[in-house]
């Protein structure tokens, strides 16, 4: 996201990124951005907490207006837990399908339209 935020901004138009991998949101140099140390995929809170999620989004556009200094990070003050042991727990919850090698079709349209481009697998 990082990337589209900086070609959005060049276009004059201010963005934030809200990121809970701050690596990668560090290595992608975006504009601005608020951390959160929450599980992939939690970024906003926890689930059904309202509360916390309005937090969250609240900082995080304050910050769009009060980060001044292009590239920072500015990490929240929200915890998952009292401790830090989701952190080497398995993942909360993967309900992806299993990766396969042959393209995967949402509809019968699509695949006409993929293998009627030209397009190879």
């Amino acid at each position: 996201m990082g990337l589209v935020a900086r070609e959005i901004e060049r276009r004059g138009i201010a963005t934030i990124c809200l990121s809970s991998a701050y690596s990668i949101t560090e290595a992608v140099n975006p504009p601005r951005a608020v951390f959160v140390d929450f599980p992939l995929g939690h970024t906003a809170g926890k689930r059904g907490d309202k509360p916390l999620q309005r937090r969250i989004l609240i900082d995080t556009l304050s910050a769009l207006d009060s980060i001044q200094q292009p590239g920072t990070i500015r990490k929240l003050p929200y915890r998952w837990s009292a401790s830090d042991d989701w952190k080497t727990a398995p993942p909360l919850t993967d309900e992806r399908q299993e990766r396969s090698s042959e393209p995967q079709y949402q509809y019968p349209e699509d695949r006409d339209a993929a293998e009627g481009s030209g397009a190879t697998s």
